[in-house]
This record gives C-alpha cells, structure tokens and sequence, in this order.
C-alpha cells in the first residue's frame, strides 16, 4: 500500500488570496453608513422625529452587519499563515456572510412586526418629511451599492480566466459560488435598504397624493418578503461551504474521471472520495485508489488530476490488490 501526500515538499496553506478590494470598499461602505445612521439618530431626536431615529437605528443593524464583514476580510488576512488553521483562514469570510445573513433575517422580521403593527394601530404619517428621509438614504446606498459594485468587478477580474468560472455577476438573486460571499452579504444590505426605501417612497408618495396610508405598511410586508428571501439564499450559500456540502460539485466528477479514465487508468478505481472548498475556486480532497497495478503512484495521480487547477491540496492513499481484482471494487 502507498500513501503519500500529493504534494510531498513543503508548501503553505493559503489556498485564497483574499479580496483586498471588497475589504477597503466593505470598510469604506461600513463608515459611511455608521456616519449616516449617527446623522439620522441625532437629526430625530433634535427635531423630535420618529421617522429619522426608525430609520437611523434600522441603518444601524446594516452599519453592524457590513462592519461583520470587513472584521471578516481583516481576521482572515491576519491570521492567512497561522498553522492552526489547517486549511487555511478563508472560511472566516463566509462566517462573516453568513453571520450577515442572520442579521438580514432579523431585519426582515423587525419589518413585518412594525408592518403589523403600522395595520393594526395606524399612525399619523407625516409625508413630505419621510420622502425627504427616504431619499438621503436611498442616495446614500446607491453611492455604497456602486462602491462595493467595483470591488465586485475588481474581483470578477480576477477569477475570470480561473479554471471552471461560470460567474455572472453580483446581482440580489444571487452571484455564482464562485464569487465572495462575504461581499455579497455585505452588497445585500446595501441593496436590501436601497429596496426599503424605493419601496417607502412609492408607499408614502401614494399616502400623500391620494390618501392610500395603508400602502406604507404593505409595502413594508413586501420589502420584509423580498429581504427574507434574499436571506434565505445567503445562508443556504453560506451553509453549504461551511459545513462542505460539495460532493455534487462538477470538481468531483472531474477527479473521477481524470482517475479513472484514460489509457493510464486500467482498472484503477476510487473507492473513497472526499472533496471540500478552501478558496473561492480551491479544492481541497482526500481519496483512495484501489488498482492493480503495483507500480502506480500517488506522483502519477497526481499528474492526471494537474490538469484541474482548482484542486489545490490533495491526499493520495493506494491499495494494490490482484490483478482484475480492483474492477470489481465499486467506485462509490
């Protein structure tokens, strides 16, 4: 029996090279919306507005959430070359989007019960005031949208020409796995509140034009359906890298083949496989060859899955058995 390590010389485990760009841009979006939402607070409580303080203190669960993500980037990038972390420290980042996506799910259920609440006991709106509100912050995060937009594209840039990238861009419904979901987290908050107040301004502008108040409430339910849904979808992302969901990834199938197929392969077979992300498109993978062939090596196997860029790490264990004896092995 062979076992040995892929790659048998010394090498790192920083499998992901970080994402400087989201990390100054999610920063950066963090101060702005922290300064914002101080603004609002401040401006309600001198001017004795509830709507500016609703608004400045729901801006502060976005302030703290996208504040999570650059945390997220910085601890990451800190602590890239501490042994402790066997494989490396990029999953800190979908810790963060996931951590984020909790926080978009407590927004969307903060907006349904003031929702409720606005139906059951309706309150006098003041109109002209609360368009005002809702247009400073929806300027506010167009200006943060556009921000982490660019660092999005800065880093589409760089996984363009990646083995595998089927990327489509950082949309609400969702960007390929592919892409940092630490920024996609931080980019939903910004698109969430950005959505709220679009929606805030249709409800209050037809409140005021044509006396539908029960629009604002409504409008609320909805904008809470369209965060909770987009949360939802967050997590599941999140969820599947953190707890290495990934043996219905195309990589899998292609370790599989390049294996077990080919004038090399015979009869080899992979009777263990096991296959989990460390990097936005690294792999890590643990498998066992069984095969007749006595002179196969983990070097060769190597070779075969080289071709793959994206398997970054792998350990090779060999099983030699009689000849024909390795084809009547499942390859499960």
């Amino acid at each position: 029996m062979h076992t040995e390590n892929l790659t048998a010389w010394h090498h790192d485990h920083v499998f992901d090279q970080g994402n400087p760009a989201a990390e100054r841009s999610t920063r950066l979006v963090m101060w702005i919306t922290a300064v914002t939402m101080v603004v609002e607070i401040v401006a309600g409580w001198w001017f004795n507005s509830m709507a500016l303080l609703a608004d400045g203190w729901h801006m502060s669960s976005h302030a703290l959430a996208i504040g999570l993500s650059a945390f997220a980037y910085a601890a990451a990038r800190r602590y890239a070359g501490d042994p402790r972390f066997a494989f490396g420290t990029w999953k800190i980042e979908i810790l963060g989007g996931f951590a984020s996506a909790l926080f978009l799910l407590g927004v969307a259920a903060f907006m349904v019960a003031a929702s409720l609440a606005r139906i059951i006991e309706p309150q006098e709106i003041h109109y002209q005031e609360a368009i005002v509100i809702a247009g400073i912050g929806l300027a506010v995060n167009i200006a943060c949208a556009l921000i982490l937009g660019k660092a999005h594209q800065h880093d589409h840039g760089h996984d363009h020409d990646a083995a595998h990238d089927h990327g489509h861009g950082l949309t609400a419904a969702g960007p390929d796995e592919h892409h940092d979901l630490n920024l996609r987290a931080a980019y939903l908050h910004v698109i969430a509140d950005a959505a709220t107040s679009v929606l805030a301004i249709a409800a209050l502008c037809g409140g005021w034009w044509w006396g539908w108040a029960w629009l604002d409430p409504a409008m609320g339910l909805v904008g809470a359906v369209l965060v909770g849904t987009w949360a939802r979808n967050l997590l599941a992302q999140t969820a599947t890298v953190l707890l290495d969901r990934e043996m219905d990834h195309p990589v899998v199938a292609e370790i599989r083949a390049a294996v077990e197929t080919g004038p090399e392969a015979g009869d080899t077979r992979i009777t263990d496989l096991h296959v989990w992300r460390v990097g936005k498109d690294a792999f890590a993978c643990a498998l066992t060859v069984v095969t007749h062939d006595a002179g196969l090596t983990p070097a060769a196997i190597r070779n075969r899955l080289a071709q793959h860029a994206e398997i970054r790490h792998a350990t090779i264990e060999i099983q030699c058995c009689p000849d024909g004896h390795a084809a009547a092995h499942p390859s499960g």
